[in-house]
């Protein structure tokens, strides 16, 4: 063989190699499933005026992750109810709003004393109170009796959760716990209702939260979307693809979906050429950097037809020690301070801190065609609930 044919199966060899490499890379981390949609989005579309940014913060908030004794709970529960009133008190959007702490909490977890705390931060203006569910096996009548339940003892007794003024039901926003929303593992582990969106429209779930959810493997294939799923009782994942909002449109199947950003993030390389993952994930080995606040904002997740209302969904793990330090620390101060830098100048940003139930409200406004201010449609349909709503001046 000539050494021009030697350097040619060389060169085919490095090739593959580099290639065996990259495949490798992806199937690691699943990239596989939502990749060809990310590589094939097109760019916001142009419009006049600011974009505005509504920037939620949601929290799959576990005092009790890691089994701690109740001691390090109250620890826990605590150290959020005094630093984040500090962290947030140092912070403004365009409206004079504080950040806003979507606390998704675990049915399971359900400790009163730790509820209440939680209460007090959001009747102070903080956050708002929702629903977060782990469980495994699950058959329909227990499910149903867990959510309802839950809804209620928020509601009842915590003040939390707005009731639709239509149909004077108790709605929740919600965050499947260990991703697995519809039973979408493909083990069939931590779910095991193939029919679940079908039965958290019926219980009242108003949307859901809980997406992106890479590298894991339920991850859907649609990425940096606000859209409505349509649930195949018979199979799982019916959320992986769906009916994208839009304006002028009308809702379809059966939940709302309200995705974070998802995508590679080349300005976070790991070895100066490897791009991280962009999972909208705020952990203590993956700080919200300025690089990654740019990135949200250019994933550009909006309603379609309103292209200059923006969403940013985050999440985070934000009770364990590991987590807050990160959450209640400088790393997130300097990403709302960042926000509030660079994408709140009034001309080209205006930034809008906003909980879910506000995020779900805006969507449905866009959705029924309204533009302008997205601070106006705060409470388009859902209200604030019970324990955000100023009590009544006493009578003269």
């Amino acid at each position: 063989m000539s050494a021009l044919a030697w350097l040619g199966v060389l060169l085919l060899a490095g090739v593959a190699g580099a290639a065996l490499v990259v495949w490798r890379f992806v199937r690691a981390r699943n990239m596989q499933i939502w990749l060809p949609a990310w590589l094939r989005r097109g760019a916001r579309p142009a419009h006049g005026g600011p974009t505005h940014v509504m920037f939620c913060f949601v929290d799959h908030y576990e005092p009790m992750h890691g089994r701690p004794d109740l001691e390090t709970q109250r620890a826990r529960v605590d150290r959020w109810c005094r630093d984040y009133r500090a962290l947030a008190d140092r912070h403004r959007d365009a409206d004079g709003r504080k950040p806003q702490h979507g606390f998704f909490y675990p049915e399971e977890e359900y400790l009163e004393e730790h509820l209440a705390k939680l209460e007090a931060l959001c009747r102070d203006g903080y956050g708002e109170l929702e629903v977060h569910l782990h469980h495994d096996n699950d058959t329909e009548a227990n499910f149903r009796a867990s959510i309802s339940g839950f809804k209620q003892l928020l509601h009842e007794r915590h003040g939390a959760l707005p009731r639709h003024p239509g149909t004077g039901e108790v709605m929740f926003g919600f965050i499947h716990g260990n991703w697995c929303l519809d039973n979408s593992r493909p083990d069939g582990r931590w779910c095991g209702l193939d029919n679940e969106l079908i039965l958290l429209r019926e219980l009242g779930c108003y949307a859901d939260f809980t997406m992106p959810s890479a590298p894991s493997d339920t991850q859907t294939s649609t990425v940096n979307s606000i859209y409505y799923a349509t649930d195949d009782p018979l199979r799982p994942k019916s959320h992986d693809r769906g009916v994208p909002v839009r304006v002028g449109g009308t809702p379809s199947g059966d939940l709302l979906l309200v995705q974070g950003p998802v995508g590679l993030n080349w300005r976070d390389r790991r070895h100066g050429f490897v791009p991280r993952v962009e999972n909208a994930d705020i952990r203590a080995n993956y700080p919200p950097t300025p690089g990654r606040v740019d990135g949200w904002v250019e994933a550009g997740i909006h309603v379609e037809g309103r292209p200059e209302w923006i969403f940013i969904k985050i999440h985070t793990h934000g009770a364990p020690e590991k987590e807050a330090d990160v959450v209640l620390g400088p790393d997130v101060d300097a990403m709302f301070s960042h926000l509030e830098r660079k994408y709140n100048d009034g001309e080209r940003y205006v930034l809008h801190y906003v909980n879910a139930r506000e995020v779900y409200n805006i969507v449905k406004a866009a959705e029924a065609g309204h533009g302008g201010d997205p601070n106006d449609y705060r409470d388009f349909i859902l209200p604030p609930p019970p324990n955000r709503v100023a009590p009544a001046a006493p009578a003269a």
